[in-house]
């Protein structure tokens, strides 16, 4: 694959990708070659506070192979995952802090699946709630009629 210096090179076409947060810019080496970038918005370092006291920094890949694992195939396709991943993560980073715990994160996934397919969020729930019996499941679905009926 050829490496091209983007400095070298001009823009032909910029359009904001369905994320809105990434452009793709089209461009043109000086030689003629055409090849894309794209520019991704840099987010300030957000601390995960993990439920041992831990700490880490927050991780899109991370969340996105915790969600994909544990309810990718709920969904019609890889793209509708990656949107709700975009949505957790600006949810995530609107709440403003340098420091969020994981459960904080937990809880915004789950308000996303809510939002998107109830099984996926009974699934999602069982892992993050550490469901033990039958009646945790139950528990849950009741929760949830009681929402929708209101």
């Amino acid at each position: 694959m050829a490496k091209y210096n983007i400095g070298d090179s001009r823009v032909i076409e910029s359009r904001e990708v369905s994320d809105g947060v990434t452009i793709r810019r089209r461009r043109e080496s000086p030689d003629g070659k055409r090849f894309t970038t794209y520019e991704r918005i840099e987010r300030p370092n957000l601390a995960v506070i993990k439920k041992s006291g831990a700490r880490e920094l927050f991780d899109r890949d991370k969340l996105s192979i915790a969600i994909k694992r544990s309810v990718g195939k709920f969904f019609e396709s890889e793209v509708e995952v990656e949107s709700m991943i975009a949505d957790i993560e600006d949810a995530v980073y609107a709440i403003g802090e340098n420091e969020v715990t994981s459960k904080q994160i937990g809880y915004k996934v789950l308000d996303e699946l809510l939002a998107r397919n109830e099984v996926a969020y009974v699934r999602f729930a069982s892992v993050f709630h550490k469901f033990k019996t039958l009646d945790d499941f139950v528990k849950i679905l009741e929760q949830r009629r009681e929402q929708k009926n209101k």
